[in-house]
C-alpha cells in the first residue's frame, strides 16, 4: 500500500491541453478524447494497491493558467449539458429480473461486450471515460477537499439552483426516485411476496404510504414551494419512518423463510426491493440541506454516486454473493438438522453408527456385484449410464430408508452443524486459543464417526461381494470377473490410475447431494407440498384422514433424502459415460465400493496377488476415503461459511484448534472417550 502520485509537471499538463485546443477552444463537446486522456493520466495501474490519489498538480495548474481553466470548464459544461441520467440512477446495479441465471448471463455478456446507451445520456459519457469497474476505487481515494476545489474552479452550479428546470439534475433525481418507489410498491403487492409476510395481511402497505408521501414532497419541490429538504421537515421525518417500515417488511420476509421456505425467484424479488430501498435512502439523503455548504457537498456526492453506480452495474461477484447467501443458509439449515444424527458422542452412539455402517456395507457389496453383471450388457454409453445410475440410486435409497449409513455422506450433512460451534465461539470473543475449542471437540466427534463408518462399510462390503461372486461361480461355474480383475484392482491403485482425482469427483457429488436435499426441503416447504398432500380431498377419502396425514408426515421427513440419494446415484452412475462422450477420463471412486471391487478383483485373479498389490490396494482404499471425506467436507464447510457470512480466514484458527486438540487427545479422533464427558 502506498500513496499514488502521478507527478505531472506543468509542462506535461500544458501539452495535454495544447494537443486538443483548436482555434482557442477545446475540441467539440461530443468528442470525449480530451477528457479520456486527462483521466488516463491520473488512473493508477493497480487501484486497489494505492492508499490515496491526488489531483493537486492539476488544481495548481488550473489556478495558474486561467485561460486553460476557462476552456476546461466550458468543455465539461458542454459535455454535461442536458445529459439524462435518471435511468442510470434507477436501474444501474439493481436487479432487473427475478430470474437469477438470466441476470448473471446479462451481466457477463455486458462485461464482454458492454451495452452502449444513447449519446444524449450521462451514462454514455461515463462509459467512454470511466469504463473500468475499478475506476471508482481510485476516484473514491481522491481527497474530498480536492474534489470540492475542482468543483469551484470549474464553476459548477449545485443541483438545487434551478429546481423547476425539467431537464436539470434535480429533476432527474426526482424522476428516478419516483420510478423506484412505484416499482417497489408494485413488486411488494405481488402474491409471492405477500405470502412471505402474513403479519402485514391486514395492515396498510408501508410501500404505498412511502410512495404517497414522496409524491407530496416531489410536488412541493417541482412547484418551487421548497428548494430542498430540511432535516426537521415533518414530511421528510415521515418519509424516513415509512422507509424504515419498508425495510422491516423486507427483513421480516427474509426472516420468515425459515418457516415458509423460499424460492430463488422470491429471494431475487426481495433482494431487488432491498436494493431499491438502499438506493432511495442514498438519494433522499442528497436532497437534505442543513447548511448552505451542503448544497455543494451533495452535488459532489451525487457525481461520485453516479460514477459508482455506472462502474458496478455489471458486477457479477456482488450479484452471486447477495443472491445465494439466503438460499445457502436455508439449504445448510436443513443439513444442520439432519447432520446432528451423523455425529456420535457416546460409546453407545458410536457402536450404533458401526452397526448402521455394516448395513450400508452389506448393500454396497451387493451393488458391486450387480454393476459387474450390468457391465456385460450389450448397450450404448447412454444405456450403461442409465443402468448404473438406477443400480446406485436404488441402493442408496434402500440404505437411507433402512437407516443404514454410507461412509462419506456425513461431511456434506454435518458442515452446517459444525458452523454453529464456530458462530458460538466467535460470539463469545474469548482469546484466540480458546474461542474455537468447541469446534475442535465437535470435529473430533465427526472424525471418529466418519472413521467408524468407513470401518463398518469396508469390512462388510468386502466379504459380502466375495460371498456373492463365489456363490455365482459355484452355481453357474462362471467367474464373472475373470477378465476384469486387473481393471478392478488397478482402478483402486493411486499410482496406476487417477484414483485420487476420481475420488475427488465422488466428493463433489457427495456435496451436491447435500445441496439437493436442502433445496428440495426448502422448496417443498415454500410450496406447502406436504400440507397440500395432507388436505388433499381425494387422498383423504381414499386412504382416510389419519393415513393421509401419516403419508404427508413421512414424505416431509423422507422425501428430501430420497431425492438426494436418487440424484447421487445418477451422478455416480453416469460420470463414466459422460467422460466417454467428452473424451475425458472421468469416473468415480468411493471407499465402500472400492472395498467391494478389491474383493471381486482378488477373486477374479484366484487370489494370486503379491503383497505389493495388496499393499497398494490398502493404501488406495485409505487415499480414496480421505479424498471423499476432505472434498465433500471442504465444499460443504465453504457453503456453510458463505451462508453465515463468516470470513474464510477463520479457517486458520480452526486448523490450529484442531491440531491442539489432537495433540491433547489423539485417540478421541478414532474412539469415544471412556469418560461420559462430552468431547
Amino acid at each position: 500500500m502506498k500513496l499514488y502520485k502521478k507527478h505531472l509537471s506543468p509542462l506535461q499538463i500544458k501539452n495535454i491541453f495544447d494537443k486538443y485546443i483548436v482555434e482557442n477552444e477545446l475540441i467539440l463537446a461530443d468528442d470525449l478524447l480530451f477528457l479520456y486522456e486527462l483521466v488516463l493520466y491520473f488512473r493508477p495501474k493497480k487501484p486497489k494497491e494505492v492508499v490515496s490519489v491526488t489531483l493537486q498538480e492539476l488544481l495548481d495548474y488550473l489556478i495558474e493558467n486561467e485561460e486553460h481553466r476557462f476552456l476546461l470548464a466550458h468543455y465539461i459544461h458542454q459535455i454535461l449539458k442536458g445529459r439524462k441520467f435518471s435511468r442510470l440512477v434507477s436501474d444501474a446495479g439493481i436487479l432487473q429480473d427475478s430470474d437469477f441465471l438470466y441476470e448473471v448471463r446479462k451481466r457477463i455478456s455486458s462485461k464482454i461486450l458492454p451495452y452502449q446507451p444513447q449519446k444524449d445520456t450521462l451514462e454514455y459519457v461515463l462509459n467512454q471515460v470511466f469504463y473500468k469497474e475499478t475506476d471508482f476505487i481510485w476516484i473514491n481515494k481522491i481527497p474530498f477537499s480536492e474534489l470540492m476545489e475542482l468543483f469551484d474552479l470549474l464553476q459548477f452550479k449545485d443541483v438545487f439552483v434551478d429546481v423547476q428546470d425539467k431537464e436539470g439534475p434535480l429533476s432527474e433525481v426526482l424522476y428516478a426516485l419516483g420510478l423506484i418507489t412505484q416499482r417497489m410498491s408494485g413488486r411488494s403487492m405481488e402474491s409471492n411476496i405477500i405470502n412471505m409476510v402474513p403479519e402485514y395481511t391486514h395492515l396498510e402497505s408501508p410501500f404505498l404510504g412511502f410512495e404517497n408521501e414522496f409524491l407530496e414532497i416531489e410536488k412541493a419541490i417541482r412547484s418551487g414551494f421548497i428548494r430542498c429538504l430540511k432535516p426537521d421537515d415533518l414530511n421528510y421525518k415521515q418519509l424516513v419512518i415509512l422507509h424504515k417500515q419498508c425495510l422491516e417488511f423486507v427483513n421480516q420476509a427474509f426472516k420468515n423463510s425459515s418457516k415458509f421456505g423460499i424460492t430463488l425467484k422470491v429471494n431475487q424479488s426481495l433482494l431487488r426491493i432491498r436494493q431499491q430501498l438502499i438506493r432511495v435512502e442514498i438519494l433522499m439523503s442528497l436532497l437534505v440541506v442543513k447548511e448552505a455548504v451542503d448544497k455543494k457537498v451533495n452535488s459532489v456526492n451525487l457525481a461520485l454516486k453516479l460514477i459508482e453506480y455506472n462502474c458496478y452495474k455489471n458486477n457479477v461477484k456482488s450479484l452471486v454473493s447477495e443472491s445465494t447467501q439466503l438460499i445457502a443458509y436455508e439449504i445448510t439449515q436443513y443439513s444442520a438438522k439432519t447432520g446432528e444424527h451423523y455425529i456420535t458422542e457416546t460409546s453407545k452412539e458410536y457402536f450404533r453408527m458401526f452397526k448402521a455402517a455394516l448395513g450400508g456395507g452389506f448393500i454396497v457389496g451387493i451393488l458391486c456385484v450387480i454393476k459387474i453383471l450390468l457391465s456385460k450388457a450389450e448397450t450404448s454409453d447412454f444405456g450403461f449410464a442409465f443402468l448404473y445410475s438406477m443400480n446406485y440410486a436404488v441402493g442408496f435409497i434402500m440404505i437411507y430408508l433402512l437407516s443404514f449409513t454410507l461412509a462419506t455422506k456425513q461431511p456434506a450433512m454435518t458442515a452446517a452443524t459444525i458452523i454453529k460451534s464456530i458462530e458460538e465461539g466467535i460470539k463469545k470473543q474469548t482469546n484466540n486459543n480458546e474461542k474455537h475449542s468447541a469446534f475442535a471437540g465437535l470435529f473430533a466427534r465427526l472424525f471418529r464417526s466418519q472413521f467408524i463408518a468407513f470401518v463398518g462399510n469396508v469390512i462388510l462390503a468386502f466379504p459380502v461381494a466375495l460371498a456373492i461372486i463365489w456363490l455365482i461361480d459355484l452355481s453357474t461355474g462362471i467367474n464373472i470377473t475373470d477378465t476384469k480383475w486387473h481393471t478392478l484392482l488397478s482402478d483402486v491403485n493411486p499410482i496406476e490410475s487417477p484414483a485420487v482425482f476420481h475420488a475427488a469427483i465422488a466428493g463433489v457429488f457427495l456435496f451436491l447431494s447435500g445441496i439437493i436435499s436442502g433445496n428440495v426441503s426448502n422448496k417443498n416447504k415454500h410450496n406447502q407440498v406436504y400440507y397440500r398432500i395432507q388436505e388433499n380431498p381425494f387422498l383423504k377419502q381414499t386412504l382416510g384422514i389419519r393415513k393421509t396425514s401419516k403419508l404427508a408426515f413421512w414424505l416431509e421427513k423422507k422425501w428430501p433424502g430420497i431425492a438426494s440419494n436418487f440424484w447421487f446415484g445418477v451422478f455416480m452412475g453416469s460420470t463414466h459415460s459422460i467422460g466417454n462422450f467428452l473424451g475425458l477420463n472421468l469416473d468415480i471412486r468411493h471407499i465402500t465400493f472400492a472395498s467391494g471391487n478389491i474383493a471381486l478383483g482378488a477373486y477374479g485373479a484366484d487370489f494370486a496377488l503379491n503383497w505389493i498389490t495388496w499393499m497398494w490396494c490398502f493404501i488406495g482404499l485409505i487415499v480414496i476415503g480421505f479424498m471423499n471425506f476432505i472434498v465433500s467436507f471442504a465444499l460443504s464447510l465453504g457453503l456453510a461459511f458463505r451462508s453465515r457470512n463468516i470470513p474464510l480466514y477463520e479457517v486458520f484458527s480452526l486448523q490450529k484448534s484442531v491440531w491442539v486438540h489432537f495433540k491433547r487427545h489423539p485417540m478421541h479422533f478414532f474412539f469415544p472417550p471412556i469418560s461420559p464427558k462430552k468431547i
